[in-house]
Protein backbone atom coordinates (compact mmCIF):
# COMPACT_ATOMS: atom_id res chain seq x y z
CA UNK A 1 0.00 0.00 0.00
CA UNK A 2 1.17 3.10 -0.96
CA UNK A 3 1.66 5.91 1.85
CA UNK A 4 1.37 8.63 -0.72
CA UNK A 5 -2.09 9.49 -0.54
CA UNK A 6 -1.88 9.66 3.47
CA UNK A 7 1.09 11.72 3.67
CA UNK A 8 -0.67 14.29 1.77
CA UNK A 9 -4.42 13.91 3.64
CA UNK A 10 -2.73 16.51 5.78
CA UNK A 11 -2.81 19.41 3.07
CA UNK A 12 -5.80 18.54 1.90
CA UNK A 13 -7.49 19.07 5.16
CA UNK A 14 -6.15 22.06 5.96
CA UNK A 15 -7.74 25.53 5.18
CA UNK A 16 -7.40 27.28 2.36
CA UNK A 17 -5.25 30.40 2.62
CA UNK A 18 -7.93 33.76 2.53
CA UNK A 19 -7.87 35.69 -0.08
CA UNK A 20 -6.43 38.98 1.27
CA UNK A 21 -9.04 40.87 -1.20
CA UNK A 22 -11.49 38.77 0.77
CA UNK A 23 -10.58 39.62 4.35
CA UNK A 24 -10.03 43.77 3.92
CA UNK A 25 -12.72 45.84 4.86
CA UNK A 26 -14.81 46.98 1.76
CA UNK A 27 -13.54 50.56 0.70
CA UNK A 28 -14.47 53.30 2.44
CA UNK A 29 -16.72 55.39 -0.19
CA UNK A 30 -16.66 59.82 -0.43
CA UNK A 31 -19.72 59.70 0.87
CA UNK A 32 -19.29 57.69 3.93
CA UNK A 33 -16.25 59.44 4.60
CA UNK A 34 -17.46 63.01 4.21
CA UNK A 35 -20.42 61.92 6.65
CA UNK A 36 -18.46 60.42 9.04
CA UNK A 37 -16.03 63.80 9.36
CA UNK A 38 -19.33 65.76 10.05
CA UNK A 39 -19.95 63.68 12.97
CA UNK A 40 -16.73 64.50 14.42
CA UNK A 41 -17.32 67.76 13.77
CA UNK A 42 -20.95 67.34 15.46
CA UNK A 43 -19.18 65.39 18.42
CA UNK A 44 -16.39 68.41 18.78
CA UNK A 45 -19.24 70.39 18.98
CA UNK A 46 -18.15 72.78 15.62
CA UNK A 47 -21.96 73.08 14.88
CA UNK A 48 -21.05 75.71 11.95
CA UNK A 49 -18.12 73.09 10.47
CA UNK A 50 -20.81 70.26 10.78
CA UNK A 51 -23.64 72.02 9.45
CA UNK A 52 -20.90 73.06 6.29
CA UNK A 53 -19.96 69.34 5.84
CA UNK A 54 -23.50 68.07 5.52
CA UNK A 55 -24.34 70.38 3.41
CA UNK A 56 -21.35 69.32 1.01
CA UNK A 57 -22.36 65.88 1.32
CA UNK A 58 -26.03 66.42 0.45
CA UNK A 59 -24.67 68.19 -2.54
CA UNK A 60 -22.37 66.14 -4.02
CA UNK A 61 -24.55 62.99 -2.75
CA UNK A 62 -28.42 63.34 -2.61
CA UNK A 63 -29.01 59.82 -3.38
CA UNK A 64 -26.88 58.53 -0.64
CA UNK A 65 -28.23 56.07 1.61
CA UNK A 66 -26.90 58.95 4.09
CA UNK A 67 -28.80 61.75 3.18
CA UNK A 68 -31.63 61.59 5.42
CA UNK A 69 -29.11 61.55 8.32
CA UNK A 70 -27.57 63.82 7.10
CA UNK A 71 -30.51 65.92 6.36
CA UNK A 72 -31.43 65.35 10.27
CA UNK A 73 -28.24 66.09 11.78
CA UNK A 74 -27.62 69.28 9.56
CA UNK A 75 -31.25 70.78 10.75
CA UNK A 76 -30.08 69.73 14.47
CA UNK A 77 -26.10 71.13 13.81
CA UNK A 78 -27.76 74.39 12.93
CA UNK A 79 -30.08 74.47 16.10
CA UNK A 80 -26.65 73.95 18.28
CA UNK A 81 -25.45 77.12 16.26
CA UNK A 82 -28.66 78.76 17.16
CA UNK A 83 -29.77 79.38 13.85
CA UNK A 84 -33.12 79.22 14.39
CA UNK A 85 -34.75 79.63 11.09
CA UNK A 86 -32.54 78.30 9.48
CA UNK A 87 -32.46 74.99 11.17
CA UNK A 88 -36.78 75.07 11.32
CA UNK A 89 -36.60 75.28 7.62
CA UNK A 90 -33.52 72.36 7.64
CA UNK A 91 -36.16 70.20 9.63
CA UNK A 92 -39.05 70.95 7.72
CA UNK A 93 -36.91 69.62 4.46
CA UNK A 94 -36.28 66.50 6.72
CA UNK A 95 -39.68 65.73 7.20
CA UNK A 96 -40.94 66.34 4.02
CA UNK A 97 -37.91 64.55 2.10
CA UNK A 98 -38.07 61.60 4.34
CA UNK A 99 -41.38 61.07 5.89
CA UNK A 100 -40.71 57.59 6.61
CA UNK A 101 -38.39 58.26 9.55
CA UNK A 102 -40.56 57.91 12.40
CA UNK A 103 -38.51 58.26 15.08
CA UNK A 104 -36.40 60.87 13.89
CA UNK A 105 -39.32 62.84 12.55
CA UNK A 106 -41.52 63.29 15.78
CA UNK A 107 -37.97 65.13 17.21
CA UNK A 108 -37.33 66.92 13.86
CA UNK A 109 -41.24 68.11 15.22
CA UNK A 110 -40.49 68.72 18.00
CA UNK A 111 -37.11 70.43 17.91
CA UNK A 112 -38.82 72.54 15.08
CA UNK A 113 -41.30 73.41 17.34
CA UNK A 114 -38.69 74.91 20.00
CA UNK A 115 -36.99 77.09 17.10
CA UNK A 116 -40.36 78.74 16.28
CA UNK A 117 -41.07 79.14 19.76
CA UNK A 118 -37.74 81.03 20.52
CA UNK A 119 -38.25 82.89 16.89
CA UNK A 120 -42.27 84.09 17.58
CA UNK A 121 -41.98 87.16 18.78
CA UNK A 122 -40.01 87.97 15.67
CA UNK A 123 -41.02 85.89 12.70
CA UNK A 124 -44.52 85.74 11.22
CA UNK A 125 -43.60 82.16 9.57
CA UNK A 126 -42.22 81.18 13.35
CA UNK A 127 -45.75 82.24 14.81
CA UNK A 128 -47.68 80.23 11.61
CA UNK A 129 -45.60 77.35 12.17
CA UNK A 130 -46.86 76.96 15.78
CA UNK A 131 -50.03 77.89 15.13
CA UNK A 132 -50.27 74.74 12.38
CA UNK A 133 -48.32 72.47 14.63
CA UNK A 134 -51.63 72.73 17.01
CA UNK A 135 -53.45 70.54 14.59
CA UNK A 136 -50.26 67.97 14.27
CA UNK A 137 -51.23 64.40 14.54
CA UNK A 138 -48.80 63.57 17.70
CA UNK A 139 -50.10 64.94 20.64
CA UNK A 140 -46.91 65.67 21.80
CA UNK A 141 -46.27 67.87 19.39
CA UNK A 142 -49.50 69.81 19.56
CA UNK A 143 -48.74 70.38 23.22
CA UNK A 144 -45.29 71.70 22.77
CA UNK A 145 -46.69 74.24 20.26
CA UNK A 146 -49.14 75.02 22.81
CA UNK A 147 -46.42 75.31 25.77
CA UNK A 148 -44.96 77.92 23.42
CA UNK A 149 -47.71 79.71 22.28
CA UNK A 150 -48.44 80.45 26.09
CA UNK A 151 -45.64 82.35 26.44
CA UNK A 152 -47.26 85.00 24.24
CA UNK A 153 -50.78 84.46 26.29
CA UNK A 154 -52.10 83.25 22.38
CA UNK A 155 -55.59 82.40 23.47
CA UNK A 156 -55.44 79.67 20.53
CA UNK A 157 -53.02 77.63 22.46
CA UNK A 158 -56.07 77.18 25.18
CA UNK A 159 -57.79 74.58 23.72
CA UNK A 160 -54.62 72.11 23.30
CA UNK A 161 -53.70 72.96 26.96
CA UNK A 162 -56.74 71.73 28.28
CA UNK A 163 -56.57 68.55 26.24
CA UNK A 164 -53.17 68.03 27.66
CA UNK A 165 -54.00 67.81 31.07
CA UNK A 166 -55.09 64.67 29.83
CA UNK A 167 -51.68 63.33 29.39
CA UNK A 168 -49.82 62.12 31.87
CA UNK A 169 -46.16 63.33 30.26
CA UNK A 170 -47.82 66.75 29.94
CA UNK A 171 -50.84 67.26 32.48
CA UNK A 172 -48.50 69.89 35.19
CA UNK A 173 -46.75 72.12 32.49
CA UNK A 174 -50.37 72.43 30.88
CA UNK A 175 -51.94 73.30 34.13
CA UNK A 176 -48.85 75.78 34.77
CA UNK A 177 -48.92 77.25 31.70
CA UNK A 178 -53.12 77.46 31.88
CA UNK A 179 -53.00 79.36 34.89
CA UNK A 180 -50.02 81.76 33.62
CA UNK A 181 -52.50 82.61 31.38
CA UNK A 182 -55.39 83.49 33.58
CA UNK A 183 -57.37 80.64 32.99
CA UNK A 184 -58.80 78.13 34.90
CA UNK A 185 -57.60 74.48 34.09
CA UNK A 186 -60.62 71.78 33.32
CA UNK A 187 -59.03 68.85 35.38
CA UNK A 188 -60.63 65.78 34.63
CA UNK A 189 -57.85 63.87 34.82
CA UNK A 190 -54.28 63.36 36.02
CA UNK A 191 -55.13 67.04 37.81
CA UNK A 192 -57.95 65.05 40.01
CA UNK A 193 -55.94 62.16 40.74
CA UNK A 194 -53.67 64.64 42.75
CA UNK A 195 -53.17 63.40 46.67
CA UNK A 196 -52.33 65.56 49.85
CA UNK A 197 -49.60 63.43 51.72
CA UNK A 198 -49.77 63.93 55.52
CA UNK A 199 -46.00 63.14 57.56
CA UNK A 200 -46.44 62.29 60.62
CA UNK A 201 -43.67 62.14 62.78
CA UNK A 202 -44.15 61.73 66.75
CA UNK A 203 -41.36 63.25 69.04
CA UNK A 204 -38.82 60.43 69.49
CA UNK A 205 -39.34 57.47 66.82
CA UNK A 206 -37.63 57.16 63.92
CA UNK A 207 -40.27 55.85 61.93
CA UNK A 208 -42.77 58.35 60.01
CA UNK A 209 -46.53 57.28 59.30
CA UNK A 210 -47.76 58.51 55.73
CA UNK A 211 -51.38 59.12 54.85
CA UNK A 212 -52.72 60.14 51.14
CA UNK A 213 -55.64 61.98 51.04
CA UNK A 214 -57.78 62.54 47.73
CA UNK A 215 -57.29 66.75 47.38
CA UNK A 216 -61.08 66.36 47.35
CA UNK A 217 -61.70 65.60 50.93
CA UNK A 218 -58.33 68.05 51.79
CA UNK A 219 -60.07 69.31 55.31
CA UNK A 220 -60.27 66.28 56.29
CA UNK A 221 -56.43 66.90 56.82
CA UNK A 222 -57.46 68.64 60.19
CA UNK A 223 -58.44 65.88 61.51
CA UNK A 224 -54.74 64.62 61.76
CA UNK A 225 -54.19 67.98 63.39
CA UNK A 226 -53.70 68.45 67.73
CA UNK A 227 -55.31 71.84 68.85
CA UNK A 228 -52.26 73.26 69.33
CA UNK A 229 -51.26 72.54 65.65
CA UNK A 230 -54.69 73.84 64.51
CA UNK A 231 -53.71 76.70 66.81
CA UNK A 232 -50.07 77.15 64.75
CA UNK A 233 -51.95 76.55 61.59
CA UNK A 234 -54.30 79.62 62.53
CA UNK A 235 -51.70 81.62 63.00
CA UNK A 236 -49.62 81.09 59.92
CA UNK A 237 -52.97 81.98 57.79
CA UNK A 238 -53.09 78.25 57.11
CA UNK A 239 -56.54 77.45 56.07
CA UNK A 240 -57.73 74.01 55.65
CA UNK A 241 -60.51 75.08 53.86
CA UNK A 242 -58.58 76.33 51.20
CA UNK A 243 -56.63 73.47 50.83
CA UNK A 244 -57.81 71.66 47.78
CA UNK A 245 -57.82 74.91 45.76
CA UNK A 246 -53.46 75.34 46.86
CA UNK A 247 -53.36 71.50 46.09
CA UNK A 248 -54.54 72.55 42.87
CA UNK A 249 -52.05 75.14 42.03
CA UNK A 250 -48.89 74.51 43.01
CA UNK A 251 -46.12 71.88 41.32
CA UNK A 252 -46.59 68.44 42.79
CA UNK A 253 -43.91 67.94 45.63
CA UNK A 254 -44.67 71.33 46.87
CA UNK A 255 -44.57 72.00 50.67
CA UNK A 256 -47.93 73.35 52.12
CA UNK A 257 -47.47 73.68 55.37
CA UNK A 258 -45.43 71.80 58.54
CA UNK A 259 -46.49 71.85 61.94
CA UNK A 260 -45.32 71.36 65.41
CA UNK A 261 -46.46 71.15 68.43
CA UNK A 262 -43.33 69.78 70.44
CA UNK A 263 -45.19 66.45 70.72
CA UNK A 264 -45.80 65.70 66.89
CA UNK A 265 -44.46 67.40 63.43
CA UNK A 266 -47.21 66.98 60.76
CA UNK A 267 -45.89 68.22 57.13
CA UNK A 268 -48.36 68.19 54.10
CA UNK A 269 -47.27 67.90 50.43
CA UNK A 270 -48.88 67.46 47.19
CA UNK A 271 -48.33 64.82 44.51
Amino acid sequence: MSLRPLLMLPALLAPAPADPAFLAAPPEGPAEALFQRARDLRYAQHWYEAAQAYRQLLHAFPDSSRAADARYWLASSLEQDQRWDEAAAAYSDFLQRDPDQRLLGKEAKLNRVRCWGIRQWDSAAAQAGLTNALSDPLPDVRVAAALQLARRRDPRAVPVLQAGLQLDACSEPCRLALLAMGVQPQAAGPVQGRFLVIHIRQKGQKDVVTIRVATSLARAVGGYLSDAQLKEAHAKGIHMDRLMDQALTVPRGTELFSLDDGKSRVTVTVE
